[in-house]
């Protein structure tokens, strides 16, 4: 669901907006804000924060009521810490959560990052539901007040609201029921997206991935009453120095295939195609956002279904270019679409870069945990960049190792590669991520395994609960340096 809340910028007094709930900034060490909104309080905002023992911290909110002309408002005093993105953007969530059920909030913003404030006050106003609506809408408006003024605040403004939105797109994609959500939905979203974000796009669909030997889509789904497609997206800025190649795995439902999962571990499984997702939601926004790199995304999408028609354990899948790959657990799909994907870009698309995103092992999860996702790259400088695109944008990667020791766990006595680890190996990320290697023709490659923080179990800051979106912003902020 898009996000309804606006953010706009306001000049003037903030006592002087027509807000339903008004907020002021306290920095790390709950210094008292120098708030005219105050004046009317019987007690100073110092003896306020004391009595609660603020301190400060990055979304810490202590309110109380003020008079404002003939009405009683709520007043919050929301902590900023030491105002940098990451406690900015912490802030604004923190704001907009409070703020639900409510039609507006005014906020006085400190100097800082504004972009970063936007993006989390819109990102915790996002919401995902079918049926009634929920019982406390986020909030209609947000003003902000900054002491550059409301002209100077426009672009940061403007920078947040894209970002945040292109984000909330792949939570959308995500969190849609995979009842609802096949390949040809997924490819069809894609192509009315792309339609108006100036992309061009083109679907293949199974005829097609049939005729150009595109072995991975299809075995993996080949089990499923509803084919696979390969959607590929073109953001041709017109004078671009650089060829960017964006690939994200869209499993729109994963039961295992014939290596089925337990039923508890299908439940979040509609999320599998967040890959594919956070691909589409950095490219609907590369235009707005002026990106001068050309881009291309694919989508490789399938759903994994056990059938009388689907892969077993033991088949040899010839992907697109002819290298062969064993199937040992029919469970490890994601790497079998991208695999064609990746053989594609490097064969006809010629990237200087080539990046792929995908939910893809739990044994990244188990090394990271929820809130990194696991980098690996065949290049250093790439691999630098990325970091500092995720940190900038608030999610960040940890490298983890590309080791020649752990090659020899893929080899297949029966074809060029085989599809997981072979027991005694362990480091199941990583042998994931080299068998991806194998399909990127030596490139400058990085893969994002975001199988920890695609997907949350609560709200947390701009987290909301279930799909997040995550590297999206990251990916953006990478393409836009």
């Amino acid at each position: 669901m898009p996000i309804e809340t606006r953010v706009e910028a306001r000049g003037g007094l903030l006592s002087q907006a027509d807000a339903d709930l008004f907020a002021v900034p306290v920095p790390a060490g709950a210094a008292a804000p120098d708030a005219e909104i105050a004046a009317s309080l019987p007690f100073t905002l110092d003896e306020l924060l004391t009595l609660h023992q603020a301190k400060g911290e990055p979304g810490e909110i202590v309110a109380t009521p003020v008079r404002i002309g003939d009405r009683v408002r709520e007043l919050l005093l929301y902590g900023v810490g030491a105002a940098t993105p990451a406690d900015l953007r912490r802030a604004g969530a923190a704001l907009a959560r409070r703020a639900r059920g409510r039609a507006s909030l005014a906020a006085g913003v400190p100097a800082g990052d504004l972009a970063a404030f936007v993006e989390g006050a819109l990102l915790a106003s996002y919401g995902f539901s079918i049926g009634k609506p929920p019982s406390r809408p986020a909030a209609g408006t947000i003003f902000v007040l900054t002491e550059a003024g409301p002209e100077a605040a426009a672009d940061a403004i403007a920078l947040g609201t894209v970002r945040a939105r292109a984000t909330a797109l792949a939570r959308d994609l995500a969190n849609t029921p995979s009842g609802e959500k096949g390949p040809s939905w997924l490819a069809a979203r894609a192509t009315e997206i792309g339609a108006e974000s100036g992309l061009t796009v083109r679907v293949r669909d199974e005829k097609e991935l049939a005729e150009g030997g595109f072995g991975g889509l299809l075995a993996v789904g080949g089990g499923s009453a509803r084919p696979p497609r390969l959607v590929e997206l073109t953001y041709d800025p017109g004078d671009a120095d650089r060829h960017v190649v964006l690939v994200g795995k869209g499993i729109t439902f994963d039961t295992g295939g014939l290596s089925l999962k337990p039923g508890p571990a299908m439940t979040t499984m509609k999320t599998d195609m967040a890959g594919s997702a956070v691909v589409l939601g950095v490219l609907s926004a590369l235009r707005d956002l002026g990106v001068r790199t050309r881009v291309t995304g694919l989508l490789a999408i399938a759903e994994n279904m056990p059938s009388g028609s689907a892969m077993r354990p033991s088949d040899v899948i010839t992907h697109f270019g002819g290298t062969t790959s064993e199937v040992l657990n029919t469970d490890a799909e994601g790497r079998l679409v991208l695999a064609d994907a990746l053989a594609y870009a490097d064969a006809e698309l010629d990237p200087d870069a080539l990046i792929d995103v995908a939910t893809l092992t739990g044994a990244a999860k188990v090394a990271l945990g929820l809130k990194y996702g696991a980098l690996f790259a065949s290049d250093d400088a790439l691999a630098d960049a990325l970091v500092a695109a995720g940190d900038a944008a608030g999610e960040p990667l940890w490298r983890l190792p590309l080791d020649e020791e752990y090659r020899p766990a893929i080899e297949s006595d029966v074809a060029d590669v085989a599809n997981i680890g072979r027991p005694g190996y362990g480091a199941g990320a990583t042998t994931a991520a080299l068998f991806l290697r194998e399909f990127t023709g030596g490139r400058t490659w990085a893969h994002l395994d975001v199988a920890g923080p695609g997907r949350s179990g609560s709200d947390d800051g701009e987290i909301s609960k279930g799909a997040t979106g995550y590297a999206v912003r990251l990916l953006l902020s990478y393409l836009a340096a």
